[in-house]
Protein backbone atom coordinates (compact mmCIF):
# COMPACT_ATOMS: atom_id res chain seq x y z
CA UNK A 1 0.00 0.00 0.00
CA UNK A 2 1.02 3.31 -0.48
CA UNK A 3 2.19 5.51 2.65
CA UNK A 4 1.46 8.85 3.29
CA UNK A 5 3.36 11.64 1.98
CA UNK A 6 4.82 12.52 5.20
CA UNK A 7 5.96 8.51 6.21
CA UNK A 8 7.70 8.27 2.43
CA UNK A 9 9.81 11.44 3.06
CA UNK A 10 11.01 10.55 6.43
CA UNK A 11 11.95 6.56 5.18
CA UNK A 12 13.55 8.24 2.03
CA UNK A 13 15.72 10.51 4.41
CA UNK A 14 16.85 7.48 6.49
CA UNK A 15 17.36 5.51 3.60
CA UNK A 16 19.88 8.16 2.31
CA UNK A 17 21.22 9.12 5.45
CA UNK A 18 22.49 4.95 5.23
CA UNK A 19 23.56 5.76 1.49
CA UNK A 20 25.60 8.78 2.95
CA UNK A 21 27.23 6.73 5.61
CA UNK A 22 28.48 3.65 3.31
CA UNK A 23 25.67 1.35 5.42
CA UNK A 24 24.62 0.36 1.37
CA UNK A 25 25.94 0.90 -1.86
CA UNK A 26 25.23 4.62 -3.77
CA UNK A 27 21.75 4.34 -5.09
CA UNK A 28 18.72 6.10 -5.59
CA UNK A 29 15.82 5.62 -3.93
CA UNK A 30 12.80 4.97 -5.74
CA UNK A 31 9.33 3.88 -4.97
CA UNK A 32 8.45 3.02 -1.30
CA UNK A 33 5.71 0.58 -0.24
CA UNK A 34 4.20 0.26 3.21
CA UNK A 35 4.08 -3.23 4.27
CA UNK A 36 1.30 -5.40 5.95
CA UNK A 37 2.50 -5.09 9.65
CA UNK A 38 1.93 -7.82 12.41
CA UNK A 39 0.23 -7.36 15.82
CA UNK A 40 2.53 -4.60 17.19
CA UNK A 41 3.07 -0.96 17.04
CA UNK A 42 6.22 -1.74 14.32
CA UNK A 43 5.67 -0.11 10.84
CA UNK A 44 7.26 -2.18 7.71
CA UNK A 45 8.31 -0.49 4.57
CA UNK A 46 9.91 -1.97 1.13
CA UNK A 47 12.12 0.62 -0.69
CA UNK A 48 13.06 0.02 -4.04
CA UNK A 49 16.27 1.64 -5.29
CA UNK A 50 18.25 1.55 -8.60
CA UNK A 51 20.26 -1.26 -7.46
CA UNK A 52 18.30 -3.58 -4.70
CA UNK A 53 15.20 -3.61 -2.62
CA UNK A 54 15.38 -3.27 1.24
CA UNK A 55 13.13 -3.03 4.25
CA UNK A 56 12.71 -0.46 6.78
CA UNK A 57 11.25 -1.60 10.07
CA UNK A 58 10.33 1.65 12.55
CA UNK A 59 10.22 0.55 16.25
CA UNK A 60 9.78 2.41 19.06
CA UNK A 61 12.63 5.17 19.45
CA UNK A 62 15.38 4.10 22.17
CA UNK A 63 15.94 7.89 23.21
CA UNK A 64 19.13 7.36 25.08
CA UNK A 65 20.59 5.56 22.98
CA UNK A 66 22.25 3.23 24.77
CA UNK A 67 20.54 0.01 24.25
CA UNK A 68 19.43 -1.89 21.13
CA UNK A 69 16.23 -3.19 19.99
CA UNK A 70 15.68 -6.47 21.41
CA UNK A 71 14.92 -7.82 17.52
CA UNK A 72 18.89 -6.80 16.97
CA UNK A 73 20.25 -8.36 20.09
CA UNK A 74 18.39 -11.87 19.24
CA UNK A 75 19.85 -11.56 15.34
CA UNK A 76 23.05 -11.08 16.07
CA UNK A 77 23.06 -14.38 18.83
CA UNK A 78 21.12 -16.64 16.27
CA UNK A 79 23.69 -15.28 12.98
CA UNK A 80 26.68 -15.67 15.36
CA UNK A 81 25.77 -19.40 15.75
CA UNK A 82 24.45 -19.91 11.86
CA UNK A 83 20.78 -19.70 11.85
CA UNK A 84 19.87 -17.46 8.68
CA UNK A 85 17.90 -14.67 9.48
CA UNK A 86 17.35 -11.34 7.65
CA UNK A 87 20.80 -9.39 7.49
CA UNK A 88 20.86 -5.61 8.78
CA UNK A 89 22.50 -3.06 7.43
CA UNK A 90 21.90 -0.12 9.16
CA UNK A 91 20.52 0.68 12.52
CA UNK A 92 18.99 4.22 14.32
CA UNK A 93 18.08 3.66 17.88
CA UNK A 94 16.60 6.87 18.71
CA UNK A 95 14.64 7.10 15.79
CA UNK A 96 13.56 3.66 15.83
CA UNK A 97 15.51 2.83 12.30
CA UNK A 98 16.30 -0.50 11.07
CA UNK A 99 16.95 -1.31 7.28
CA UNK A 100 17.03 -4.77 6.90
CA UNK A 101 17.27 -7.56 4.02
CA UNK A 102 14.40 -7.63 1.94
CA UNK A 103 13.31 -10.98 2.05
CA UNK A 104 10.66 -10.76 -0.47
CA UNK A 105 6.64 -11.88 0.08
CA UNK A 106 6.88 -15.87 0.30
CA UNK A 107 5.97 -17.00 3.47
CA UNK A 108 6.01 -21.01 4.50
CA UNK A 109 2.23 -20.77 4.37
CA UNK A 110 2.24 -19.45 0.79
CA UNK A 111 4.91 -21.93 -0.80
CA UNK A 112 2.31 -24.41 1.62
CA UNK A 113 -0.06 -23.65 -1.06
CA UNK A 114 2.09 -24.22 -4.23
CA UNK A 115 2.57 -27.77 -2.78
CA UNK A 116 2.08 -30.93 -5.17
CA UNK A 117 2.40 -34.02 -3.24
CA UNK A 118 2.87 -35.06 0.53
CA UNK A 119 6.66 -36.06 0.04
CA UNK A 120 7.02 -32.61 -1.26
CA UNK A 121 5.10 -30.83 2.17
CA UNK A 122 7.34 -32.97 3.99
CA UNK A 123 10.71 -32.12 1.85
CA UNK A 124 9.78 -28.22 2.52
CA UNK A 125 9.17 -28.99 6.57
CA UNK A 126 12.14 -31.25 6.82
CA UNK A 127 13.98 -27.42 5.79
CA UNK A 128 12.03 -25.71 8.40
CA UNK A 129 13.02 -28.49 10.91
CA UNK A 130 16.78 -28.16 10.38
CA UNK A 131 16.10 -24.22 11.05
CA UNK A 132 14.84 -24.92 14.04
CA UNK A 133 17.07 -27.26 15.22
CA UNK A 134 19.93 -24.40 14.63
CA UNK A 135 17.94 -21.91 16.86
CA UNK A 136 17.53 -24.81 19.38
CA UNK A 137 21.14 -25.99 19.12
CA UNK A 138 22.05 -21.95 20.27
CA UNK A 139 24.74 -21.94 22.58
CA UNK A 140 23.85 -20.60 26.05
CA UNK A 141 27.19 -19.76 27.60
CA UNK A 142 27.40 -16.84 25.66
CA UNK A 143 24.19 -15.15 26.43
CA UNK A 144 23.59 -14.91 29.98
CA UNK A 145 23.45 -11.11 30.12
CA UNK A 146 20.98 -11.42 27.20
CA UNK A 147 16.94 -10.13 28.02
CA UNK A 148 15.89 -13.54 26.13
CA UNK A 149 17.67 -15.81 28.33
CA UNK A 150 16.78 -13.90 31.47
CA UNK A 151 12.98 -14.19 30.64
CA UNK A 152 11.34 -17.82 30.56
CA UNK A 153 8.60 -19.95 30.08
CA UNK A 154 7.72 -20.59 33.46
CA UNK A 155 4.41 -21.24 35.24
CA UNK A 156 3.85 -17.21 35.46
CA UNK A 157 4.34 -16.52 32.07
CA UNK A 158 2.92 -19.57 30.67
CA UNK A 159 -0.65 -18.91 32.87
CA UNK A 160 -1.04 -15.95 31.97
CA UNK A 161 -1.20 -16.68 28.60
CA UNK A 162 -3.59 -19.22 29.44
CA UNK A 163 -5.91 -16.09 31.35
CA UNK A 164 -5.24 -13.96 28.23
CA UNK A 165 -7.44 -16.06 26.53
CA UNK A 166 -9.85 -17.06 28.88
CA UNK A 167 -10.40 -12.91 28.86
CA UNK A 168 -10.32 -12.64 24.83
CA UNK A 169 -12.11 -15.79 23.54
CA UNK A 170 -13.98 -16.37 26.26
CA UNK A 171 -15.35 -13.50 28.22
CA UNK A 172 -14.91 -11.34 25.00
CA UNK A 173 -15.16 -13.14 21.79
CA UNK A 174 -17.78 -15.57 23.06
CA UNK A 175 -19.53 -13.09 25.32
CA UNK A 176 -19.54 -16.30 28.36
CA UNK A 177 -18.72 -15.26 31.80
CA UNK A 178 -17.52 -18.37 33.58
CA UNK A 179 -18.73 -19.57 36.97
CA UNK A 180 -16.63 -20.08 39.68
CA UNK A 181 -16.74 -23.95 39.41
CA UNK A 182 -16.05 -23.87 35.59
CA UNK A 183 -12.84 -21.47 35.87
CA UNK A 184 -11.56 -23.41 38.92
CA UNK A 185 -11.63 -26.61 36.65
CA UNK A 186 -9.78 -24.64 33.61
CA UNK A 187 -7.78 -22.83 35.77
CA UNK A 188 -6.66 -25.99 37.39
CA UNK A 189 -6.09 -28.43 34.95
CA UNK A 190 -4.14 -25.46 33.11
CA UNK A 191 -2.16 -24.84 36.39
CA UNK A 192 -1.01 -28.59 36.44
CA UNK A 193 -0.01 -29.01 32.90
CA UNK A 194 2.25 -25.44 33.04
CA UNK A 195 3.02 -26.73 36.30
CA UNK A 196 4.72 -29.59 35.05
CA UNK A 197 6.44 -28.29 31.55
CA UNK A 198 7.84 -25.44 33.95
CA UNK A 199 9.94 -27.93 35.22
CA UNK A 200 11.26 -29.29 32.50
CA UNK A 201 14.99 -28.37 31.37
CA UNK A 202 15.02 -25.27 28.65
CA UNK A 203 16.90 -23.69 25.90
CA UNK A 204 16.43 -20.84 23.69
CA UNK A 205 13.30 -20.87 22.07
CA UNK A 206 11.85 -18.35 18.68
CA UNK A 207 8.75 -18.24 20.41
CA UNK A 208 6.69 -17.51 17.23
CA UNK A 209 7.90 -20.20 14.90
CA UNK A 210 4.93 -21.14 12.38
CA UNK A 211 4.24 -20.63 8.60
CA UNK A 212 4.10 -16.89 8.66
CA UNK A 213 7.03 -16.41 10.68
CA UNK A 214 9.58 -18.42 7.87
CA UNK A 215 10.41 -16.71 4.62
CA UNK A 216 11.67 -18.90 1.55
CA UNK A 217 14.12 -17.12 -0.52
CA UNK A 218 16.06 -18.56 -3.33
CA UNK A 219 15.81 -21.80 -1.62
CA UNK A 220 16.71 -20.74 1.93
CA UNK A 221 14.65 -20.89 4.90
CA UNK A 222 14.72 -17.75 6.82
CA UNK A 223 13.20 -17.28 10.22
CA UNK A 224 11.76 -13.66 10.88
CA UNK A 225 9.88 -12.00 14.06
CA UNK A 226 11.88 -13.43 16.81
CA UNK A 227 12.72 -10.48 18.99
CA UNK A 228 10.74 -12.20 21.66
CA UNK A 229 12.35 -14.88 21.57
CA UNK A 230 13.08 -16.48 25.69
CA UNK A 231 13.57 -19.76 27.54
CA UNK A 232 11.42 -22.51 27.46
CA UNK A 233 10.85 -26.37 26.14
CA UNK A 234 11.90 -27.57 22.53
CA UNK A 235 8.27 -28.86 22.11
CA UNK A 236 7.02 -25.12 22.55
CA UNK A 237 8.56 -24.47 18.64
CA UNK A 238 8.38 -27.52 17.20
CA UNK A 239 3.96 -27.57 18.00
CA UNK A 240 4.15 -24.00 16.70
CA UNK A 241 5.12 -24.92 13.33
CA UNK A 242 3.93 -29.01 13.55
CA UNK A 243 0.25 -27.92 15.01
CA UNK A 244 0.59 -25.16 12.83
CA UNK A 245 -2.44 -22.86 13.55
CA UNK A 246 -2.89 -21.36 10.21
CA UNK A 247 -2.06 -24.48 8.12
CA UNK A 248 -2.86 -28.12 8.85
CA UNK A 249 -0.14 -30.57 8.18
CA UNK A 250 -0.59 -34.05 6.72
CA UNK A 251 -0.66 -36.28 10.03
CA UNK A 252 1.81 -38.39 8.89
CA UNK A 253 4.28 -36.02 8.26
CA UNK A 254 3.55 -34.36 11.41
CA UNK A 255 4.59 -37.98 13.04
CA UNK A 256 7.65 -38.26 10.38
CA UNK A 257 9.11 -34.58 11.47
CA UNK A 258 8.74 -34.99 15.05
CA UNK A 259 11.00 -38.26 15.02
CA UNK A 260 13.25 -36.21 12.40
CA UNK A 261 13.60 -33.41 14.90
CA UNK A 262 14.02 -35.58 17.83
CA UNK A 263 16.63 -37.76 15.95
CA UNK A 264 18.75 -34.63 14.99
CA UNK A 265 18.43 -33.10 17.97
CA UNK A 266 21.58 -33.23 20.77
CA UNK A 267 20.78 -35.52 23.31
CA UNK A 268 22.19 -32.45 26.16
CA UNK A 269 19.09 -30.32 24.71
CA UNK A 270 16.50 -32.90 25.35
CA UNK A 271 13.95 -32.43 27.86
CA UNK A 272 13.19 -35.56 28.24
CA UNK A 273 14.92 -39.17 28.26
CA UNK A 274 12.56 -41.33 25.83
CA UNK A 275 11.17 -40.28 22.54
CA UNK A 276 7.41 -41.63 23.91
CA UNK A 277 7.45 -38.93 26.75
CA UNK A 278 8.99 -36.36 24.53
CA UNK A 279 5.69 -36.72 22.49
CA UNK A 280 3.60 -36.96 25.66
CA UNK A 281 5.50 -33.17 27.14
CA UNK A 282 4.41 -32.02 23.09
CA UNK A 283 1.20 -32.94 23.43
CA UNK A 284 0.85 -31.62 26.91
CA UNK A 285 2.49 -28.11 25.32
CA UNK A 286 0.34 -27.91 22.51
CA UNK A 287 -2.57 -27.73 24.51
CA UNK A 288 -1.38 -24.50 26.15
CA UNK A 289 -0.01 -23.12 23.32
CA UNK A 290 -2.87 -23.84 20.76
CA UNK A 291 -5.10 -22.76 23.66
CA UNK A 292 -2.87 -19.31 23.42
CA UNK A 293 -3.31 -19.33 19.89
CA UNK A 294 -6.94 -18.97 20.10
CA UNK A 295 -6.31 -16.15 22.65
CA UNK A 296 -4.44 -14.34 20.44
CA UNK A 297 -6.95 -14.61 17.26
CA UNK A 298 -9.46 -13.68 19.52
CA UNK A 299 -7.70 -10.34 20.57
CA UNK A 300 -6.24 -9.50 17.17
CA UNK A 301 -10.20 -10.02 15.44
CA UNK A 302 -11.26 -7.49 18.53
CA UNK A 303 -8.27 -4.71 17.73
CA UNK A 304 -8.78 -4.85 13.84
CA UNK A 305 -12.11 -6.13 13.09
CA UNK A 306 -10.67 -8.57 10.76
CA UNK A 307 -12.95 -11.51 9.83
CA UNK A 308 -10.26 -13.71 8.26
CA UNK A 309 -9.11 -15.06 12.10
CA UNK A 310 -12.02 -15.89 12.61
CA UNK A 311 -11.39 -19.49 10.60
CA UNK A 312 -7.97 -19.80 12.69
CA UNK A 313 -10.01 -19.61 15.88
CA UNK A 314 -12.41 -22.39 14.66
CA UNK A 315 -9.30 -24.38 13.16
CA UNK A 316 -7.22 -23.71 16.46
CA UNK A 317 -10.34 -24.55 18.58
CA UNK A 318 -10.70 -27.97 16.27
CA UNK A 319 -6.99 -28.78 16.79
CA UNK A 320 -7.51 -28.38 20.46
CA UNK A 321 -10.01 -30.13 20.92
CA UNK A 322 -8.27 -33.43 18.72
CA UNK A 323 -5.91 -33.19 21.65
CA UNK A 324 -7.30 -32.98 24.80
CA UNK A 325 -9.47 -36.17 23.40
CA UNK A 326 -6.54 -38.27 23.67
CA UNK A 327 -6.07 -37.88 26.94
CA UNK A 328 -9.00 -38.69 30.11
CA UNK A 329 -7.98 -36.67 32.49
CA UNK A 330 -8.28 -34.03 30.44
CA UNK A 331 -12.22 -35.05 29.83
CA UNK A 332 -13.27 -32.13 31.97
CA UNK A 333 -12.07 -28.93 29.96
CA UNK A 334 -12.83 -30.71 26.92
CA UNK A 335 -16.48 -30.77 27.71
CA UNK A 336 -16.23 -27.32 29.30
CA UNK A 337 -14.51 -25.63 26.80
CA UNK A 338 -16.76 -27.63 23.96
CA UNK A 339 -20.07 -26.81 25.37
CA UNK A 340 -18.52 -23.02 25.18
CA UNK A 341 -17.74 -22.89 21.61
CA UNK A 342 -20.82 -25.33 20.31
CA UNK A 343 -23.56 -24.21 22.34
CA UNK A 344 -22.98 -20.23 22.49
Amino acid sequence: MRPEESERLFVETLINDSIEQGKIDCCRVGEIEKLAGDASTRRYYRATTTKDSYVVCLDEPIHDGQREHEFIRVQRALLANGVRVPKIYDVDVRKGYILEEDLGNVTLLKKSAEITSITEEYLMYQHCMDLLLKIHHLKLDNYKNETFYKLAFDQEKLMSEVNFTIKHFINKFMKTTLSSADEAILINAYSELCGHISTLPRLFTHRDFHSRNIMVKNGEYIAIDFQDARMGIAQYDLCSVLDDCYYFLNEQNVDKLKKYYWDNLDSKKRSTKSYDEFLEIYDIMATQRVFKAIGSFSYIYSLRGDVRYIKHIGHSFEKLRKILFKYPKLTAIRSLLSTIYYEH
